[in-house]
C-alpha cells in the first residue's frame, strides 16, 4: 500500500465509527473560539464549520449564540451531528466543493481535519464562500505532553501507521487570497477514565487503520501503562490537551 493509498484509507475511516467518535473525542473551548471570530466583532455571525464530523465544534459555535452551516461528507458522521446538534444546518459536502452560494459565511472553521483537504482546490473554495473580511480558522486538539504522565502515555499509543501522524498537525496552507496569518494555543482538558481513554484513541485513524491484531496489543498496552499510574489508574481523571489554532482573513 502506497502513502497515498493510506492517507486515503485513514481519511475514510471515520463513518463505521461514528457513535465512538461522537462518544469519546473532546470538544473546543470556547475561548479558543471566541478568539477565532474576535476580528467580526460582537453579535451572531454566520459561520461554516466544514468538515464538521460529528459536530464537536459545531456544539460549540452554537453555544455561543452563532448561526451554523456544518458541512461533512461522511454519512455516518452527519447523521450523529444531526443527532446532536440539530439546530445547526447540516448539508454533504467536501471543502474542495462546497455546497453554498459565494459569499454566504462571515466565517470558515475546521476541526481536527484541515490535514484531509487538497490545499490547491479547497482555498479558493473556502475563499469563494466567505465574505470580503470573512476568517478561515483551522483548530487542533493535541496532547499537552508537558505532563509527565502525559508524554509517556503519548509513546504508548504509537502504531505501526502513526508515523504519518505529523500530517494532523498542518499549519494550514496560506494563499494569496488570505493574509493577516496568525497562530494561538489555549489549554484545554478532556476528562477520562483509563477505559474511555483508550477508547478515544481508537477513533483516531491511526487505529482504525491497523488489524485487529495489532490493535488489540496496542489497547493492552495503553491500558497497562494507565493502570500502573497514579494518575490515572483509578476513576475519573483530566486528561491535559492543547488546542492549536491557526487564523487567517479574507482580502
Amino acid at each position: 500500500m502506497t502513502g497515498d493509498d493510506l492517507r486515503a484509507r485513514r481519511a475514510n475511516s471515520f463513518g463505521a465509527h461514528a457513535p465512538a467518535y461522537a462518544q469519546h473525542r473532546p470538544d473546543y473551548p470556547a475561548e479558543a473560539i471566541r478568539w477565532v471570530l474576535e476580528p467580526l466583532g460582537d453579535g451572531p455571525r454566520d459561520v461554516l464549520d466544514l468538515a464538521a464530523g460529528t459536530g464537536k465544534l459545531t456544539g460549540g459555535l452554537l453555544a455561543l449564540g452563532h448561526h451554523v452551516t456544518a458541512v461533512e461528507p461522511d454519512e455516518g458522521m452527519l447523521s450523529e451531528l444531526v443527532r446532536h446538534h440539530g439546530a445547526a444546518r447540516a448539508l454533504p459536502g467536501t471543502a474542495e466543493r462546497i455546497p453554498l452560494p459565494d459569499h454566504t459565511v462571515d466565517a470558515v472553521v475546521v476541526g481536527q481535519a484541515f490535514h484531509w483537504f487538497d490545499p490547491a482546490r479547497a482555498m479558493p473554495e473556502i475563499a469563494r464562500v466567505l465574505r470580503p473580511g470573512g476568517v478561515l480558522a483551522a483548530l487542533w486538539n493535541d496532547y499537552d505532553t508537558s505532563a509527565p504522565w502525559v508524554a509517556e502515555f503519548v509513546r504508548a499509543t504509537h502504531s505501526s501507521v502513526s508515523k504519518q501522524d505529523d500530517l494532523a498537525f498542518d499549519p494550514m496552507t496560506e494563499h494569496e487570497l488570505f493574509a493577516d496569518p496568525v497562530k494561538r494555543d489555549f489549554p484545554h482538558a478532556h476528562r477520562r477514565t483509563a477505559e474511555s481513554l483508550v477508547a478515544m484513541v481508537n477513533t483516531h485513524s491511526h487505529a482504525l487503520v491497523i488489524a485487529e491484531e495489532e490493535r488489540a496489543e496496542l489497547n493492552a498496552r495503553m491500558l497497562a501503562f494507565l493502570k500502573s499510574r497514579p494518575e490515572t489508574a483509578e476513576g475519573e481523571f483530566e486528561l491535559p490537551l492543547t488546542v492549536h489554532v491557526k487564523r487567517l482573513r479574507r482580502v
